[in-house]
């Protein structure tokens, strides 16, 4: 029988649309790391990710922090999650890709990232940057200053996961989502995510709530936060914002090979690592932090203590892929028993 012609325009689209992606667990190849040689003819040198994973019995510290990392990443993949999924390029929207160097970073908010964008620049201006921090972090996130992965063709997003370098730096779950509430509802500067995001958690989450906090929604509590987050109509309505979305969620780490996982607790040796493999040491520096009330541990577990057990648990599910792909423990001033 044969298929209607709009039934074949709608399945020509979808197709289209969708394309499976190199697994997570798929091998590397020689080819795929690209063996770096020296000027001098007849001689070659490993690259740096050789060296890093074929099983070198002499690696650094650093070296074998990352690559730790990743093998604890793979078998937390293989352990809890499906083993084939499909993702479209508008999926891809978090991973900038600089050509000139084969380098893929996806990008993960409250996770040094305006400075990791501002690393990414610096590399692709052609000399019109050379200090990262003398570029202003509105401007480093500006759409279009640097190019994402879903921009490409499906052949050519293909080529570029197949060979280039690629990266992400992860933070400890509940830091970074304390760190994103800190950041976006109990600054004065921050309106837009007010009205956006805090009239609404208010409205829903808060009992007799005053004109002014509905108007202007620039007071939630971060019980209300909670609130919203593990609200089932909150994702039913529309995906989280990416300032507290689960890391696997805009960056899939089982589907897509990331070389090197950073972390933000040793956000420094990890990001010179990464300039390091990606030859880029010698031209530029990753930013140090100059934040002193930084989001730690201690700090979360006091946005914590006059959370219910009930919705700790609750927020703890939801964010619990997270925990295990990336090996953190479950805090110790979670009471969910």
């Amino acid at each position: 029988m044969k298929m209607p012609r709009g039934g074949r325009l709608f399945l020509a689209t979808c197709l289209g649309s969708l394309f499976v992606l190199v697994l997570y667990f798929q091998s590397i190849t020689k080819t795929e790391l690209g063996v770096k040689t020296d000027s001098s003819p007849g001689k070659s040198r490993r690259s740096p990710l050789q060296t890093l994973y074929n099983g070198d019995q002499q690696l650094e510290e650093p070296q074998r922090n990352l690559q730790g990392r990743r093998e604890l990443l793979e078998q937390a993949c293989l352990s809890h999650t499906r083993k084939r999924q499909v993702l479209s390029p508008e999926d891809l929207k978090h991973l900038i890709v600089d050509d000139k160097h084969s380098l893929i970073y996806c990008y993960v908010p409250k996770v040094a990232c305006t400075n990791w964008k501002r690393v990414l620049m610096v590399l692709n201006s052609n000399g019109r940057y050379t200090d990262p921090l003398a570029i202003p972090a509105n401007e480093a996130h500006v759409a279009g200053n640097l190019r994402t992965l879903s921009e490409f063709s499906v052949p050519e997003i293909n080529q570029r996961l197949r060979s280039y370098l690629k990266f992400i730096f992860v933070r400890e779950p509940f830091e970074r989502l304390v760190s994103a509430y800190r950041n976006k509802f109990t600054r004065s500067y921050n309106t837009a995510f007010h009205k956006r995001y805090g009239t609404k958690i208010i409205r829903r989450h808060r009992p007799d709530p005053e004109h002014e906090a509905l108007e202007k929604g620039n007071d939630v509590k971060f019980n209300e936060f909670v609130q919203y987050l593990v609200d089932p109509r909150t994702q039913r309505e529309e995906p989280l914002n990416e300032h507290w979305e689960r890391v696997h969620s805009l960056c899939h780490p089982c589907l897509i090979h990331y070389d090197v996982v950073g972390k933000y607790e040793t956000l420094q040796p990890d990001a010179r690592a990464v300039l390091r493999l990606a030859g880029v040491d010698e031209m530029l520096q990753f930013p140090a932090s100059g934040k002193s009330t930084r989001t730690d541990g201690n700090m979360a577990a006091r946005f914590f203590k006059h959370i219910s057990p009930f919705y700790q648990k609750k927020l703890f599910n939801l964010y619990r892929m997270d925990f295990l792909l990336f090996n953190y423990s479950t805090p110790e001033y979670l009471r969910t028993r």
